[in-house]
């Protein structure tokens, strides 16, 4: 009898803003095995006719879905998988797509080198074309991980053997999809699409491979009906134009109007390649006081987001999961998130975009070490894949390359030209958003100024505000090392309160003195919230956090995604209309 064959795990298509239709996805079953000694490639496992175990793709060896629940430090990981290529594919160009491996990859098509890539959170592809065979073709991929180098970001991976405090289960190797597409000889690699709100327009740029000479052309529709169409001969491998919309529908946070979109490469009006996308149309601006969306300034209620399940640790189980996270986030009241010490897939902005919910793209920096220019050669170039992969979405809002960027070992400081350079790359890549420096501290050169407070006592928090209240001071943290300069002030980081009744182990983290009771802590957290909506002069919050994620317990929701507390007492709290919208609507008066 022969066993049924399993679905494959994550089936959607992996990149949502530019969809081909001829993909095949390589999730699912690999044949899998740990180098403890790094010594695989010495021992030509390119070329082994097998590994010692199975593993269930994207999933990371550590995870329980991986099939494997490895939970030691893998300096190296290894998968195999042996493939046919569709026939109808022949003559067209083959790409493998990973959506992020952690961290240094290498990956094989039957036993030659197809190429490399570091970083184990921007995604990458490789052409394949020119070694593949007729028949059956074998892939095989080494993943190189050393978070405990100080030369790589490991964001809340822990760097001990287990997860304590707010550092977690450490991912090795996939924990995004695998998949390969198939591409004319001439085609579309990326573009770049920035939405212009004020002139009713859509600016596009196009990067092309072969294409010289040939047509770009762009059709926008809105609800089944074409609103904007143009076109631009390719100059080299660049295509640019501009399409002006008939019609005129704003993205906005909880009601967001989408523009589908076609993307073509043609010649004597013969498509030559083709793909579909989307866009919103909004704006995103700031002032000496708020950051304005569509002209409006909107109080960025956000919440602090870390990415982790129970199961897949950085890989959600479902997509389903990915799009539930933020429903319950908006259920609470929430508007948005700090995507937190992750890039998150592809998949979880998509569902930003559909459900109206703005997010802060960041990168996990914390265990690079940046106390010399050694960190932003190992930095930089990755921060700019992800700018570059991540910039169409509407959702997105802001950038924030580094998170709390504490002194290094003996108390070496900062590099800050490190925070400045990559604030001035990430300007030149996207001048449509604010970029925050370093959340938290210390800044050296950003649009917003945000501090942490995780002052727990309603009363002294209060205090750090007050000047503020009526015009003063503005609250600094670490005024040694960072002043504040007239921009928007946004906290950042607050609440964490530690809350886990029932809890036996002594294995618990969160700030501060657990409150006794449920009521208290309502009452401390409507304490904190309405002391930052009330102030005129912050522009935005974010709560630290969604949900507990293993020993942290300071999320509304348990690490399994149950409400901790009734959701409508915390929504009713978050939505106090804010100082900077009352101060909105008396202005328009």
């Amino acid at each position: 009898m022969t066993a049924a064959k399993q679905p494959i795990p994550r089936p959607e298509y992996p990149r949502p803003q530019m969809v081909r239709s001829e993909w095949r996805n390589l999730n699912g079953e690999w044949e899998f095995e740990i180098d403890y000694g790094k010594s695989g490639k010495q021992r030509n496992l390119f070329e082994a006719s097998s590994l010692k175990d199975k593993i269930i793709v994207p999933f990371c060896p550590e995870s329980k879905l991986s099939g494997i629940e490895s939970k030691d430090f893998m300096p190296a990981v290894w998968y195999r998988k042996e493939i046919e290529i569709p026939a109808e594919w022949k003559g067209s160009r083959t790409l493998i797509h990973f959506g992020a491996v952690d961290y240094e990859t290498e990956v094989w098509v039957n036993g030659k080198s197809a190429g490399t890539h570091r970083g184990g959170y921007s995604s990458f592809a490789l052409d394949i074309t020119h070694l593949l065979q007729a028949g059956t073709n074998v892939l095989t991929v080494c993943a190189e991980d050393d978070l405990r180098s100080g030369l790589q970001p490991r964001g809340k991976q822990s760097g001990m053997y287990h997860s304590h405090g707010c550092d977690y289960t450490r991912t090795t190797g996939v924990w995004q999809t695998v998949w390969l597409e198939s591409v004319p000889e001439q085609y579309m690699q990326t573009f770049k699409l920035t939405p212009d709100a004020e002139n009713q327009s859509l600016h596009v740029e196009g990067e092309f491979l072969g294409a010289d000479g040939l047509t770009f052309v762009v059709e926008a529709k809105f609800g089944g009906k074409t609103v904007g169409l143009q076109s631009a001969v390719v100059n080299g491998n660049q295509g640019r134009l501009t399409v002006k919309l008939s019609e005129s529908h704003l993205w906005e946070i909880g009601s967001p109007n989408l523009y589908d979109l076609t993307l073509s490469l043609q010649h004597n009006d013969k498509i030559i390649d083709t793909v579909e996308s989307y866009f919103g149309l909004r704006s995103v601006k700031w002032d000496s006081n708020a950051i304005l969306i569509n002209g409006k300034p909107v109080f960025q209620r956000l919440v602090l987001d870390q990415g982790f399940y129970p199961e897949g640790i950085y890989t959600a189980p479902t997509d389903e999961d990915l799009k539930r996270d933020i429903e319950l986030s908006m259920s609470l009241g929430f508007n948005g998130a700090r995507l937190h010490e992750k890039v998150f897939e592809a998949r979880f902005l998509y569902w930003a975009d559909q459900l109206g919910y703005i997010v802060w793209g960041e990168h996990a920096n914390w265990g690079l070490d940046i106390t010399t220019a050694i960190g932003l050669q190992q930095f930089l170039p990755e921060w700019m894949e992800i700018v570059k992969r991540d910039y169409n979405s509407p959702a997105l809002v802001g950038w924030c390359p580094f998170n709390e960027t504490w002194d290094g070992p003996q108390g070496a400081r900062q590099n800050d030209e490190v925070l400045r350079i990559t604030y001035q790359v990430t300007k030149s890549l996207d001048a449509t958003r604010p970029v925050i420096d370093t959340s938290g501290n210390f800044h050296v050169i950003t649009d917003i100024f945000d501090v942490h407070d995780y002052e727990q006592n309603p009363e002294k928090f209060a205090q750090h505000y007050e000047a503020m209240r009526s015009g003063g001071d503005r609250f600094v943290t670490f005024d040694n090392r960072q002043k504040y300069e007239g921009q928007p002030y946004f906290v950042s980081e607050y609440g964490g309160i530690w809350w886990n009744p029932g809890q036996v182990d002594q294995k618990s983290w969160g700030y501060g003195d657990r409150p006794r009771s449920e009521e208290e802590f309502i009452s401390r957290y409507e304490g904190l919230t309405l002391t930052l909506l009330e102030n005129p002069y912050v522009c935005a919050f974010c709560y630290t956090q969604l949900y507990d994620v293993e020993q942290e317990v300071n999320g509304l929701l348990t690490y399994e995604r149950n409400h901790k507390f009734d959701p409508e007492v915390i929504r009713r709290i978050n939505a106090t209309v804010a100082a900077i919208e009352k101060q909105a609507v008396n202005s328009v008066k």
